[in-house]
């Protein structure tokens, strides 16, 4: 089980490429931290939001980094690991110069078969815990975090179970972890169960129990769908899940008193006439409600999706190159005016224009490289930072 292990401090890891004399913004900026998928190593960038410009500051940790999340109010960045059972470790960050100092670390206990290690961690809306998804144990978590943002005890742990038809669906992958907008439930994407779990969620307590009274509470999608990110709609009682495999979106209305989910629209992100590998990836919404974004590995787009404001069903609104190969992942900057997208097999960090009242995006054809970029963090100027989605 996830264990706490005592705080070790390290220094910050030499910087493997030195920024140009003069090229450093005359402002701060953002500092944006991402994980590199299999090079053990956390890239850091300085982002100007009024110049749209990127200044690469190379390495700042050397570690294993599936995911990256931001605390939202300390100078503390967590990184989840991809060794066998996971580790998580969380850092400081230095504002100044973006470098991290290690400050502590949690592990999971060793997994017989199988790797991938962790597969997402996030922070909940309190700040108060991690919610943790470990791939390779089928198993969801949540951690307990202090108010100066150290990682505390494990707080609860639950078991998913079940397979899917795929090869890559043997057995449960929990994939993402969110909690819904009452703060009642915890519902997890199981990658590999083709399945999402609700469980019971204490607020107070940051607990997740499964209530197996009248079997696991969830929600079957198609077989060999593959449930990879959840997002929900900011002010409707509506939740939308990106399925890996089938590369679509299904728009499902949420019953927040009983934690059910009815399926009401589902729509592919696949280009029309898409032969070849298919694999939608990231997911998101806009702080308004009004549009979803959702990244294709198959295609190596980005697809926005319109929302009906008396519905919260979606109609496709556009399709845009993602300026590389393979969007594992992209990141709306909290202004809602720009998005990063972590085009893994390229490697590089694309900037993207948002258009807020219409939700186009428009590729700036700036773009910084970063070896095998799979997730972003924001550390804001401001001192609010985002993670992964706004």
């Amino acid at each position: 089980m996830l264990a706490a292990l005592t705080a070790s401090a390290a220094t910050a890891a030499p910087l493997l490429s030195a920024v140009p004399a003069g090229a450093a913004p005359r402002r701060p900026g953002d500092l944006l931290y991402i994980g590199t998928w299999g090079q053990n190593q956390v890239h850091a960038v300085r982002f100007d939001p009024h110049r749209g410009t990127m200044t690469p500051l190379g390495s700042m940790a050397q570690v294993s980094s599936n995911w990256v999340a931001a605390h939202p109010t300390r100078p503390v960045l967590y990184v989840a690991g991809a060794e066998q059972g996971g580790h998580i470790r969380s850092f400081r960050i230095d504002d100044t110069s973006g470098a991290l100092q290690q400050l502590g670390e949690i592990e999971t206990e060793t997994v017989p078969a199988g790797s991938g290690g962790l597969s997402y961690i996030g922070l909940t809306a309190d700040a108060g815990a991690l919610l943790v998804a470990d791939f390779a144990a089928g198993s969801a978590a949540t951690v307990s975090i202090g108010e100066d943002g150290s990682l505390g005890a494990v707080a609860s742990r639950v078991q998913d179970t079940g397979s899917g038809p795929s090869p890559r669906q043997l057995g449960p992958h929990p994939h993402h972890v969110v909690v819904d907008p009452s703060r009642r439930f915890a519902l997890v994407a199981d990658f590999g169960a083709d399945r999402v779990f609700v469980h019971d969620y204490d607020r107070a307590t940051h607990q997740m129990s499964a209530d197996t009274s009248n079997g696991p509470r969830s929600y079957a999608t198609p077989p060999g769908s593959g449930p990879r990110r959840l997002a929900f709609h900011p002010n409707e009682p509506m939740l939308y899940l990106l399925n890996e495999l089938t590369a679509d979106i299904q728009v499902l209305q949420w019953d927040e008193r009983r934690g059910v989910l009815t399926p009401r629209q589902t729509l592919s992100t696949n280009a029309p006439g898409h032969t070849g590998t298919t694999s939608a990836a990231e997911l998101a919404i806009s702080r308004t409600g009004r549009h979803v974004y959702t990244s294709n590995r198959g295609d190596n787009t980005l697809v926005v999706f319109s929302v009906n404001p008396r519905t919260g069903l979606l109609t496709e609104a556009q399709r845009v190159a993602c300026g590389g190969i393979t969007p594992w992942s992209f990141s709306l900057h909290p202004s809602g005016r720009w998005l990063f997208v972590a085009n893994e097999a390229s490697g590089t960090v694309n900037l993207f224009h948002v258009d807020r009242p219409s939700g186009q995006l428009t590729d700036t054809g700036a773009s910084v490289a970063v070896p095998y970029p799979d997730c972003i963090a924001f550390r804001t100027s401001t001192g609010t930072p985002r993670t992964g989605r706004s």
